[in-house]
């Protein structure tokens, strides 16, 4: 259940009224090229509280498409791969990526409390280099013809199965 809208408050201060609700997952999003699906992929970070969104590379975001959520979100800007490496130095980084997989997302039951999601290029998946600086990459299964899901679907079908293990059935998060 979400929270209510505090709408008298400044972005700031709901950002820090949030905090402390905050998970410690965040989600990186690698050369979409979709603007409009990185503004939905924050609002989608947003109703799971991750502790941050990660943008890797210079590519524009639709900010309308967050519808808000951007200026409540941790939103950080990366210039490259090797950065978002640094950044996330000893934390484990798992992509989603069906082509590559290493195991489908629904069997993965032993999400480690601190994980960075990665999401590629709804066109052109991960560059060179990426998937092998993985700790695991995992696949939504399809049963279609078609090959791929939007990445902003991929990106809010991932954080529910997390969800789905992360809280007791009907949990709600309240702030304390």
């Amino acid at each position: 259940m979400p929270l209510d809208p505090p709408l008298e408050e400044t972005p700031e201060e709901i950002r820090t009224a949030l905090a402390p609700l905050r998970n410690g997952l965040s989600i990186a999003v690698l050369a979409a090229g979709n603007p409009f699906a990185v503004g939905a992929i924050i609002r989608v970070a947003h109703s799971f509280l991750v502790r941050e969104v990660l943008l890797i590379g210079s590519e524009p975001h639709y900010e309308k498409a967050s519808m808000g959520m951007h200026h409540l979100e941790n939103v950080l800007r990366l210039p490259d791969q090797d950065a978002f490496f640094e950044h996330v130095r000893g934390r484990p980084v798992w992509a989603l990526e069906r082509e590559f997989s290493r195991r489908s997302l629904y069997t993965a039951h032993d999400f480690p409390p601190d994980v960075v999601l990665a999401f590629g290029s709804e066109r052109l998946g991960f560059p060179p280099g990426f998937l092998p600086r993985c700790d695991d990459v995992l696949a939504i299964p399809l049963y279609g013809v078609n090959n791929s899901l939007p990445v902003a679907i991929a990106a809010g079908i991932t954080l529910s199965w997390w969800a789905h293990l992360r809280y007791a059935p009907g949990a709600v998060v309240t702030p304390a």
